[in-house]
């Protein structure tokens, strides 16, 4: 082995998800679920680190794999402050932030706390983490919205719409950094980023109501109709943020955040089902258009990723809407495991060089 193995590792909501690889080769992948009775009695986040930790590691030693065999461990970023994209190496503002979740809790904020524990067990290992979902490269501009107190914010499938923007460059032998292309990523969430030579310059805030609806966020909503229904007394705060992230799109519609279920439902004769898929098709349409128009129409491509650009009624229905803009390339799925794992491959061989949180 001339090289040291990579970790990465991706904490959700009820799994986490590890891989080990030698080199650009994945040598082991594995998602641990987490049921509700596990996770019951950890009233925040932060508290199931422990936990999560020690799962880890017991599944690396069932599989036979040496934690002194890893030089680099890589989690999922989490909500900290907004940052250029990049590599960060985990130092002592990173886990405080971390930890306190400045942007809010979510099982993501574990991966670094949880790689920089195991690294600090191995001698010369180092621990990271790479493209959070607060990535924000944003123009001034976009930063703008009809008020003051609530200006835009950067939040969006980051890590997944860069990898897929490279893997894309790379492919028709540019780099990532000449190109102006549009990136959807469709998954629970649905993010279209405007990337303009390497920077994503304008994304809506995919987590927070804004965009298209997906499988189980609302997307974007009227601004008084909503105001009306915070106030209507029938909802408590908790409540209304539920129905915005949880409870909205294909939830709200059809009981389901299963976007496959939807996708058979409407290809056996369900008419609701139907219009609702066409409905979030349009929307993600739409979405690329408007960032059509933010690089003012040069657009080198346009990707489509994430799980449910598995499905070929959805995206053929992008595809009449926006073909006249640019080519369109499909990367069904999403590997974030692979794109954290070579996020570290690349600091290892010295091919980028990590940025320091501060």
């Amino acid at each position: 082995m001339s090289e040291k193995r990579i970790l990465a590792i991706n904490p959700g909501s009820t799994s986490t998800k590890i891989a080990v690889y030698e080199g650009n080769k994945s040598i082991f992948l594995k998602t641990l679920r987490h049921s509700t009775e596990e996770l019951k009695d950890f009233n925040h986040i932060a508290e199931q680190f422990q936990f999560r930790r020690e799962i880890i590691l017991s599944e690396l030693k069932a599989a036979g794999i040496e934690v002194s065999s890893l030089g680099v461990i890589v989690g999922r970023g989490g909500l900290v402050k907004p940052i250029p994209s990049g590599v960060y190496e985990v130092n002592d503002a990173l886990v405080e932030d971390l930890k306190r979740g400045v942007l809010g809790e979510h099982a993501s904020n574990l991966g670094g706390l949880i790689a920089l524990d195991i690294a600090k067990s191995i001698d010369g290992a180092r621990a990271f983490i790479a493209d959070p979902v607060v990535v924000d490269e944003l123009q001034d501009v976009a930063r703008i919205s009809g008020l003051p107190q609530l200006p835009r914010i950067s939040i969006f499938h980051a890590l997944n719409q860069k990898a897929i923007a490279r893997t894309y460059a790379k492919s028709v032998n540019r780099r990532y950094e000449e190109l102006n292309l549009i990136v959807a990523h469709l998954g629970g969430g649905i993010s279209v980023g405007a990337h303009r030579q390497g920077k994503v310059v304008d994304v809506n805030n995919a987590l927070d109501g804004e965009g298209p609806f997906s499988p189980e966020r609302s997307g974007t909503l009227s601004a008084g109709a909503l105001a009306k229904l915070c106030f209507s007394g029938e909802y408590k705060l908790d409540e209304i943020k539920k129905l915005i992230t949880g409870k909205g799109g294909l939830v709200a519609h059809l009981g389901t955040n299963s976007a496959y279920d939807v996708e058979m439902a409407a290809k056996n004769g369900d008419e609701k089902a139907n219009l609702i898929q066409d409905a979030m098709s349009y929307q993600v349409g739409k979405s690329i258009g408007q960032m059509a128009a933010v690089l003012h129409g040069k657009v080198d491509a346009i990707l489509l990723t994430g799980g449910i650009a598995h499905n070929p009624a959805l995206v053929n229905y992008v595809k009449k809407m926006v073909e006249y803009i640019a080519p369109i390339s499909v990367y069904p799925g999403e590997d974030e495991m692979e794109a954290l794992a070579m996020n570290g491959l690349m600091v290892m061989r010295g091919e980028t060089t990590p940025l320091e949180y501060k």
